[in-house]
């Protein structure tokens, strides 16, 4: 789906206009294309902390404009120490590329004992979030809390925040604690061998997740309603990967999954919940049959599934399990009343089996997308549609592969200290937190 503001605001009257008038001027974003460097610049490191030696493995040499700016805020304990984040981005943001990014790693406040320790790092969350709103060109900030003994578990979250693959991302708090991390033997197919289940997957995010995916190695399972069938078996047949109708909600679904992937793949190592439906609504006019009909197909079917498979074992070790949230379960939605109890149950939903999914050597995690284009979000109202796409940093609407590419991200097996993260595809959207 175009964007005819952003497609005015790149032409050169367009550029003309929006100058005199102030108005948003939208970045093309650099998007991953296989073969392509991951950034169009150098990187510059700075700081002094436990990520040293991460630090020293991903900074390049060169000039600017550099390509990224990565802090490591490890070792700063108290308030006073904060006067080195100026002193290291002060001089070098504005040499900061288009496109380019901005990391910083710091400490799990929740973890420390000191005051003025967890003030400190608790500080780098407005730091980072007020950058990545300063930021023009289509750049991007991230703050990465790593635990005590995680250091070695960062490379994956580093490698995608530090690429085109996180074009949409901004103004994210990702944490990576303590797992036993296998890095893949090929990290531009690091999905090889495994298989992996995608829930509505017969258009829109759903497809692109598993085209993504699959172009990183995995054999995908796609999964929708018969209704959807012939588009369906399209995304199966263009990924090499397989067809399943099911309708998620049904009783039997979840002993039906257990089955086919225990007999035909001797277990499932990716589950992604993408299946989803809106029935719009103000709260004093919405069905029964309206509220139900979300709740069921949004949440209840994934919590259902997520216990089959888990009791069933079917789930195999270092497996992910990712839930679809939305910007709507955080902030909240003018007529969505249901739309957003279900998504925010979906983050509930992974904070809650976090724990246990770790127990069991894997992970669960849940992407909150913002606007994005989609055959969904092009029949909402033209002015509705619009506003949607400016009320974020970037000042415009992402496409499905931005959520598929984080949810890749979260599939990687090298992934395994990401667990309980529920990370905003958004353009760092002006709602919500």
């Amino acid at each position: 789906m175009s964007d005819p503001y952003l497609q005015f605001a790149q032409s050169g009257f367009g550029r003309f206009v929006t100058s005199r008038l102030g108005l948003p001027r939208p970045a093309r974003l650099r998007r991953h294309r296989p073969g392509q460097p991951a950034l169009a610049g150098p990187v510059l490191t700075g700081g002094a902390g436990r990520l040293d030696a991460v630090l020293k493995a991903h900074a390049t040499g060169g000039d600017a404009p550099y390509g990224g700016l990565v802090f490591d805020a490890t070792g700063i304990d108290n308030p006073e120490q904060l006067r080195a984040l100026h002193a290291f981005f002060n001089p070098v943001i504005r040499q900061l590329g288009p496109c380019g990014r901005v990391v910083v790693l710091g400490t799990p406040p929740e973890e420390l004992t000191s005051v003025p320790a967890v003030v400190a790092q608790r500080a780098l969350e407005g730091f980072v979030r007020s950058v990545a709103k300063e930021l023009r060109s289509g750049s991007t900030a991230q703050l990465v809390y790593v635990s005590e003994g995680a250091e070695p578990n960062v490379e994956s979250t580093l490698r995608f925040l530090l690429s085109a693959k996180s074009a949409y991302v901004s103004g994210q708090v990702i944490r990576v604690g303590a797992a036993e991390v296998v890095e893949p033997l090929d990290w531009e197919h690091p999905l090889a061998d495994r298989v992996a289940l995608v829930t509505g997957a017969s258009r829109g995010i759903g497809a692109a997740i598993a085209e993504v995916l699959a172009r990183d190695g995995a054999h995908v399972v796609c999964l929708d309603i018969a209704a959807q069938g012939s588009e369906l078996s399209e995304v199966a047949n263009r990924v090499g990967g397989s067809a399943l109708q099911m309708d998620i909600t049904s009783p039997d679904a979840p002993a039906r999954l257990v089955e086919y992937f225990q007999l035909r793949h001797e277990g499932v190592d990716i589950v992604v919940h993408n299946a989803g439906i809106t029935r719009d609504k103000t709260l004093a006019k919405m069905t029964e049959d309206q509220w139900d009909a979300v709740l069921s197909v949004n949440l209840a079917s994934q919590l259902r599934v997520n216990d089959g498979l888990l009791k069933a074992g079917a789930l195999r070790r270092n497996g992910r399990i990712v839930g679809v949230s939305s910007i709507a379960g955080i902030a909240g939605n003018v007529g969505q009343t249901n739309y957003a109890t279900s998504k925010a149950g979906v983050i509930g939903m992974v904070r809650s089996l976090a724990p246990e999914l770790a127990s069991r050597g894997s992970t669960i995690n849940a992407v909150a997308p913002g606007f994005i284009e989609t055959r969904m979000t092009a029949a909402v109202p033209l002015f509705i549609r619009q506003a949607g796409r400016l009320m974020n940093s970037m000042s415009q609407g992402g496409l499905p592969v931005d959520v598929a590419e984080t949810i890749a991200w979260y599939a990687n097996p090298a992934s395994s200290g990401v667990n309980g993260n529920v990370v905003r595809v958004c353009g760092q959207s002006l709602l919500g937190a």
